[in-house]
């Protein structure tokens, strides 16, 4: 008798093959792994289910901020709503009420926690200050809304409070569809209260008038910048962040951040928000501490509510509310700023249960041992979805040091999303090398396994230092390497050998750091010119000054400084490198290494970039094997213009010579001048055509 035909859902069940996720096709190490990576990837697409099982989508999930705060409605009505669940009471006061309860300003309960009240147009007006009197079992406190978009500091009392922000004209945007062109990413880390010369706060439109041409003459094709969300400390570097959704009030207003964003756009440079979901400020008055006298609304309520390391508290991303604001968060940046895309800090300590705090990543068991926070896991996934269904030419970065696998992978892929992830270990291999090795110990093996040793399936952005590097109790690298002489040898003339040398390692160290991206490539602000000095925000232990806390611009402007040579570099490289379209995708094809001369050579293209980090050395005609052709040159930094020597002839054509010894291989002797401590770039011309004998 004939088997009987089974229906269309049990063949198509017996036909299903269980899913391979790319991550685990291209690096076979990972198969012992595979459960856990299974696991984290449909986490994700269960929790993804559950939260748009209403709304349809992560994109139309994540409007908490169109719902909860304080909105204008057509009617010319006022609404305000606010989740705090363990208030018995809340009221708004303000200017409005000389600060007084009053009950025309109370909000009801709506129940699931949710607040609500509803003004007439007249109870409220534009820059009028406010704050949530909020009451709950056994105590009061007065609170600024958490979806508050406008918060600011009174000048003498020091106390923050929300804003009204209802401007009779809103901001109308002169760009209103941009798409970044950033192939390469060409980053240019910034921050716009310490971006001017004068010791105090700059502003949004001073960055927009006088730093930005300046970023866009050096050739960067995107700005990061720092310290955006409100915070209550300034010299926090805007990491303990207390309103998620208000744009710092002390360097303006939110108009002038979009203009400053505007403007940014008509010049080409995507925008980069350093976001910061990884913790936030513990201040109560301030922040979410203790939004409704509780301790675990948007935190966890036990031991690891506050970060062992930042003095801060930390969000319990397994709440739907927490991951409601967190994603909502994202989605308002995008819209309402024009953001391009975000570098999200701190990533490492949201990953793991100890954060990252006294761990030695050695092997991929660290990744998968059960340590992992699956929630934050899951929220950095949806985040990156979210962002990219929003916007799908965004730009999404993580700071993150532990190494984990698929961490700027697809989701698809069994990825987390991120397009790209910091190589945070070159400046500390930059660091470690500068502060622990003579010159004549500076290997090219190492430099060039340390630049390249990434996942091939993963993008990084590469740096030699950030903000990190250049904090009060760190040094850049300009000072670790001339230190006090730069002070008094900066002259252009004077011959002093430590600047010398500074000048020379400082090019070079760039260079093959840029070189060798497979995806992107930072600097931080003013570091391209080589600028002294630390960054030391105004403090008790320094007077409260700001001496230290702003970039001096004059230094490369002047013309008998030495300053400028760095910049001319730093933008010579940067055109080199930004004009090559898709340089990150590239093959680096190694040509030569040699420890005993300290001599690196590899190839991109039709690019061939050559290092001689031999402090004393300097070689005549030496040989690099390399395809053959006439290669000019392309960049050099001994040219004068980059204050160097002048010893490399920039005119000759070097022509390669065949070697039957090495012609099965395709490759020819290039015979080079190298002066020591130089780099150069030549750039192929044709390849060498000969006449069959």
């Amino acid at each position: 008798m004939a088997d009987k035909p089974k229906s269309p859902a049990k063949k198509r069940t017996a036909a299903r093959k269980p899913k391979v996720l790319p991550i685990l096709k291209n690096d076979p190490w990972l198969e012992p792994y595979a459960d856990a990576i299974n696991g984290r990837h449909n986490d994700v697409i269960n929790v993804e289910q559950r939260l748009t099982q209403e709304s349809g989508s992560l994109s139309e999930f994540a409007n908490a901020h169109r719902y909860f705060g304080l909105h204008k409605y057509d009617d010319g009505q006022w609404v305000f709503r606010e989740w705090a669940p363990n208030a018995t009471a809340i009221t708004l006061v303000g200017d409005f009420s000389n600060w007084e309860k009053r009950p025309e300003y109370a909000l009801k309960p709506l129940g699931n926690g949710v607040w609500k009240g509803v003004f007439p147009t007249d109870a409220l007006s534009h820059e009028q200050l406010f704050k949530m009197l909020v009451e709950w079992p056994g105590g009061q406190g007065e609170r600024i809304p958490a979806y508050a978009t406008r918060v600011i500091q009174d000048d003498n009392t020091k106390i923050f409070s929300a804003q009204v922000w209802d401007p009779a004209k809103p901001y109308k945007w002169k760009v209103k569809k941009f798409t970044p062109d950033v192939k390469p990413l060409l980053i240019y880390e910034c921050h716009i209260g310490m971006a001017q010369q004068e010791e105090k706060v700059g502003s949004y439109d001073e960055f927009r008038v006088k730093v930005l041409p300046r970023i866009a003459a050096d050739g960067y094709n995107a700005i990061q910048i720092m310290a955006i969300q409100e915070h209550p400390y300034y010299g926090s570097f805007g990491y303990h962040v207390s309103s998620f959704f208000a744009p710092s009030s002390r360097f303006g207003t939110p108009d002038q951040l979009r203009a400053l964003i505007d403007a940014a756009h008509a010049a080409g440079i995507a925008v980069i928000m350093d976001i910061v979901h990884s913790h936030a400020v513990k201040n109560e008055n301030e922040g979410l501490g203790r939004l409704d006298g509780s301790y675990d609304l948007y935190f966890y309520g036990d031991h690891r509510r506050e970060h062992p390391a930042w003095d801060s508290l930390c969000f319990d991303y397994g709440k739907d509310e927490v991951m409601h604001f967190l994603l909502s968060n994202c989605k308002y940046w995008l819209e309402e700023f024009h953001f391009d895309g975000f570098r999200f800090d701190g990533v490492t300590s949201m990953l793991y249960y100890n954060h990252g705090l006294g761990q030695a990543f050695g092997g991929y068991g660290d990744y998968y041992n059960g340590g992992q926070d699956t929630n934050a896991i899951t929220y950095l996934t949806l985040a990156n979805k979210l962002i990219h269904e929003v916007n799908p030419n965004a730009i999404t970065i993580a700071e993150e040091m532990s190494g984990m696998p698929g961490l700027a992978l697809p989701f698809a892929d069994g990825g987390m999303g991120f397009d790209y992830r910091m190589a945070m270990g070159i400046p500390d291999y930059w660091i470690k090398t500068l502060k622990e090795k003579k010159d004549e110990d500076w290997h090219p093996t190492s430099i060039f396994w340390e630049l390249t040793n990434r996942r091939a399936d993963e993008r990084t952005i590469s740096y030699v230092e950030s903000h990190d590097q250049a904090l009060v109790g760190d040094k850049t690298v300009i000072f670790r390497l001339i230190d006090k002489e730069m002070y008094w040898h900066m002259m252009v003339g004077d011959t002093n050998a430590t600047v010398a040398r500074g000048i020379a390692l400082h090019k070079m160290i760039r260079l093959v750091t840029a070189a060798s991206i497979n995806g992107g490539y930072l600097n931080f602000m003013g570091n391209e010119f080589g600028h002294p000095e630390w960054i030391d925000f105004p403090r008790e232990g320094n007077g409260w000054s700001y001496k230290y806390a702003r970039r001096q611009w004059d230094l490369v402007d002047r013309e008998d400084l030495q300053y400028q040579f760095l910049n001319n570099f730093d933008n010579a490289m940067i055109e080199l490198i930004g004009g090559t379209y898709n340089f990150q995708d590239l093959p680096v094809r190694k040509l030569w290494e040699k420890d005993d001369d300290q001599v690196l050579a590899f190839m991109r293209g039709d690019l061939v970039f050559v290092f001689n980090f031999n402090p004393f050395k300097s070689f005549t005609d030496y040989g690099i094997l390399a395809p053959g052709g006439v290669y000019l040159t392309a960049l050099s930094s001994d040219n004068p213009n980059f204050g160097g020597f002048g010893n490399i002839d920039e005119t000759v054509e070097h022509i390669t010579t065949r070697d039957e010894l090495y012609a099965p291989a395709g490759v020819e002797w290039l015979k080079l001048y190298l002066p020591a401590r130089s780099a150069m770039v030549l750039r192929r011309k044709k390849a060498t055509r000969r006449k069959k004998a």
